[in-house]
């Protein structure tokens, strides 16, 4: 605990220098203390799983987690890439979209193997469909909610089913354990600061007049927020 509090710290830190270089302009520098931030949150993930006792039958759900932060952490890089080249936006773009889904999947995936009762399908069956059909009712509302997604509206929603499906799926299998797993517990926190910020970055990337220093810096704080808590899970593998 006191390591994975250490990372989270100095990971504050850096966020608060990081924010104040990316409010001056979008810059290498900007992304090398977004980069520093991202590694915290890998640290404290490492941190959180060395806790895990050796002979807990779930010990290696830590290396879904860990695997679904790395793909963050590339998610991270990419997705600035593309104001420092912004000609090539549309592939540093699909690119980030897709290496966030590749980690909300092995997130699934650990949950799945792990605290998933497959004696009772619909707890699993329901939150998937339902993240979606949420995911791509969200890609059709754009208009409604003034964003334009153009031609990424299809990896948009991809990118959306996923993420509503990890986050639904870790409050119903915390649901489940009426809310006694605090890695479930932690999952699912996760899972709904992870769709705050995207809902904050959605109108950044594709709305017009959204990109106030108050939607940067919250986008930020519920973002970082949602990586530590979910690395924090891992303190509850027991």
């Amino acid at each position: 605990m006191k390591t994975y509090l250490c990372f989270a710290l100095v990971g504050a830190l850096l966020l608060v220098l990081f924010v104040r270089e990316k409010l001056k302009s979008y810059s290498v520098r900007a992304l090398f203390w977004k980069t520093a931030v991202s590694v915290m949150f890998m640290g404290a993930g490492m941190a959180a799983a060395q806790a895990i006792p050796t002979l807990s039958p779930v010990r290696d759900f830590a290396w879904f987690i860990l695997g679904g932060l790395l793909f963050g952490l590339l998610g991270d890089i990419w997705l600035d890439l593309k104001y420092i080249y912004p000609k090539d936006d549309a592939r540093y773009t699909y690119a980030g979209f897709t290496v966030f889904s590749i980690g909300h999947i092995l997130f699934i995936c650990g949950m799945l193997r792990y605290y998933a009762d497959f004696s009772r399908p619909l707890t699993i069956l329901i939150p998937l469909v339902a993240g979606f059909i949420l995911g791509v009712g969200n890609g059709f509302l754009g208009p409604v909610m003034k964003l334009d997604f153009g031609r990424f509206k299809g990896i948009v929603m991809f990118y959306g089913g996923i993420l509503f499906a990890m986050t639904l799926l870790a409050g119903s299998l915390a649901l489940g354990q009426n809310f006694r797993s605090g890695t479930l517990n932690w999952m699912f926190a996760g899972g709904i600061l992870f769709a705050v910020s995207d809902l904050i970055l959605s109108r950044t990337y594709f709305g017009q007049g959204y990109e106030r220093p108050v939607d940067i810096i919250t986008n930020y704080i519920f973002y970082y927020g949602a990586q530590f808590a979910i690395a924090a899970a891992l303190l509850f593998v027991r």
